[in-house]
């Protein structure tokens, strides 16, 4: 009885294996000189990419900067990063496909263009302008619409696409970025003025 349950479990074990693998031993036979056989080509999606895995699907990763900081001059001269940039590391290409800017509590977006514009703006207004490009791509600037939240990109322009992360002449894209920003009468480090949304895609048919 001990050595049937035996044979059992090993022919159970036997039959599992046999389910977890895909064969490529079942064969068309060709019987006559000139003739065919075909073999069809399959695909499967694995998340370790061996035969018989997990389904899943390519996975995204991309890279967006935590913080684009503003720094105002006396003056009001504005200065930014000059390195901010969105990294593909997927193997797949990528698209921004969005972006849309909303001002911190306490803060107001106002339409972006020289400083001048915010001249007749009191001390402590806080009140800004934004203008940000991916790439080569146009300036998207806030406008005096909405003081809280605006939209500066509705769909992926030139500039927005990254290809996969084996190509990497262009994976990545750059992000320039300008601010005006109304006068404060006490100094400020790093106080959060606003927020930008990146929407990311897959650049897909």
């Amino acid at each position: 009885m001990k050595n049937t349950k035996k044979i059992v479990s090993l022919i159970l074990a036997v039959c599992m294996i046999a389910s977890l693998a895909i064969s490529a031993s079942a064969a068309n036979t060709v019987d006559a000189s000139g003739g065919t056989g075909t073999s069809s080509v399959t695909l499967s999606s694995t998340a370790d990419g061996s035969i018989g895995g997990d389904p899943a699907a390519t996975k995204m990763s991309v890279v967006v900067p935590t913080v684009l900081p503003v720094a105002v001059g006396a003056d009001g001269t504005v200065s930014t990063a000059t390195d901010a940039k969105i990294i593909n590391n997927s193997f797949g290409a990528v698209k921004v496909a969005n972006i849309s800017i909303e001002a911190a509590q306490g803060w107001s977006l106002a339409a972006f263009g020289d400083k001048a514009s915010l001249a007749h703006e009191k001390v402590n207004s806080n009140k800004f302008g934004f203008s940000i490009s991916l790439g080569n791509g146009a300036a998207q600037i806030t406008d005096g619409k909405n003081a809280s939240k605006q939209t500066l990109l509705t769909d992926a322009i030139e500039g927005c696409y990254m290809s996969g992360a084996g190509d990497t002449s262009a994976n990545t894209v750059a992000i320039s970025y300008n601010a005006i920003v109304t006068p404060v009468s006490e100094a400020v480090t790093n106080t959060a003025i606003a927020s930008v949304l990146f929407i990311i895609a897959w650049d897909a048919v």
